[in-house]
């Protein structure tokens, strides 16, 4: 176990816990946030993750991120960061390992098909999704559905991003997924969530900004030389080209990236550390309810990331070989969804048998779940055997 001397007084507690849904004898050898990070790693939605994509769909190619990948290489940041700042580094690395169970196949132009879908009955939104997979989806425990995780995962993985309930809304402007958690367990939506969750925010921040950039460059959507104009890495280029002329292409390329990452993980720790330094919190408490977020990048870090995004909006994202897979994306899942609703039985027996209880809105949300878990090549297939007269069911 963590060694509890050495945290700071405003970690969260490795061995207290505001408890779990349904109370159960914890561990004598794991505290309940290590337990939490194993419920995850064994989950049948996290190894799911491997089939799920990013911005590129499985079957393009075995170089690019997954969801897995993704969430692994955000693990290992938030861990290294919360053990550097003397934080609950298992804590930390289980909202890492959550924080895309909810995600749909075929990245964000599945969930905004399936958003558009479920339009008129509450929507769809990724991160409530993680939430409902972690309280509801996983069924493996003879006791109790979900992963019956603690209060401060929970917390965690639902307000990373920031308070949820602040002026001007209200528990009825959330996600289904997350009015449904928070009518059985108060998880303080109007605070912010600790420091380890913010930690984990960022550290995903910083791991897709890195790897969208390595992704693109190796599907030629743009070169090294391209990015010597960009904030951040254009420098790098600049000084390895002048220590380095002559350098091999993927030898370039990895220390301009791993440059880029050490400069915003440094850029994070030295931020959140004089953060906190001004506030000063004597406890996790004290951390939620400080009126703004300790764990930051920099103002000037902030920028620069911006100009990143920017250029891979326009020369990624909006790449017309990505706009292709988006559309194609789009299609599976609205021609899925709409003929699964209206004839529930062609769903699998357990899924149908939990939609024959409910009414059309619970049916709805009963198929968005299954097309959610869907993998990238699972969705394609279901889709196939669903539409194709000459595809076996």
């Amino acid at each position: 176990m963590i060694e509890i001397d050495r945290l700071r007084p405003y970690a969260v507690s490795p061995v207290h816990t505001r408890g779990r849904q349904i109370p159960e004898r914890e561990s004598a050898h794991r505290s309940p946030h290590q337990r939490d990070r194993d419920r995850i790693l064994h989950s049948t939605a996290f190894r799911r993750l491997m089939h799920k994509t990013q911005v590129f769909v499985a079957h393009e190619g075995d170089y690019y991120r997954t969801r897995l990948t993704h969430s692994l290489e955000v693990a290992q940041i938030a861990r290294s960061a919360a053990r550097s700042l003397r934080l609950n580094e298992d804590l930390a690395e289980a909202v890492a390992l959550a924080h895309d169970l909810g995600h749909t196949p075929f990245g964000h132009a599945g969930e905004d098909a399936l958003h558009e879908v479920m339009h008129a009955y509450d929507g769809f939104d990724h991160n409530a999704q993680a939430l409902r997979v972690v309280t509801r989806l996983e069924r493996r425990y003879a006791g109790f559905d979900g992963l019956n995780l603690t209060w401060e995962t929970l917390e965690g993985l639902v307000k990373h991003n920031g308070p949820l309930v602040v002026p001007g809304t209200s528990l009825e402007n959330l996600p289904f997924a997350i009015r449904e958690v928070a009518g059985e367990t108060d998880l303080e939506l109007h605070t912010h969530a600790s420091l380890e969750a913010q930690i984990a925010a960022l550290a995903d921040d910083i791991a897709y900004n890195v790897h969208d950039l390595d992704d693109g460059l190796q599907a030629d959507f743009f070169t090294l030389d391209e990015l010597r104009d960009l904030p951040l890495i254009g420098p790098f280029i600049a000084q390895i080209d002048a220590a380095h002329p002559g350098l091999a292409r993927g030898r370039r390329k990895h220390e301009a990236l791993r440059r880029l990452f050490s400069l915003m993980v440094e850029d994070l720790m030295t931020e959140t550390i004089a953060r906190i330094d001004r506030a000063a919190p004597d406890n996790a408490e004290a951390v939620r309810h400080h009126p703004t977020p300790l764990a930051a990048f920099s103002d000037a870090m902030i920028k620069d990331i911006d100009g990143i995004r920017a250029f891979l909006f326009a020369r990624m994202y909006r790449h017309f070989r990505v706009n292709r897979m988006t559309v194609k994306a789009r299609a599976v899942i609205s021609e899925m969804f709409p003929l699964l609703l209206s004839e529930p039985s062609l769903l699998p027996e357990d899924w149908a048998a939990e939609a024959a209880s409910l009414d059309h809105p619970g049916k709805a949300r009963v198929v968005a779940d299954y097309i959610a878990g869907m993998t990238d090549r699972f969705a394609l297939d279901e889709h196939r055997r669903l539409t194709d007269p000459y595809t076996r069911g």
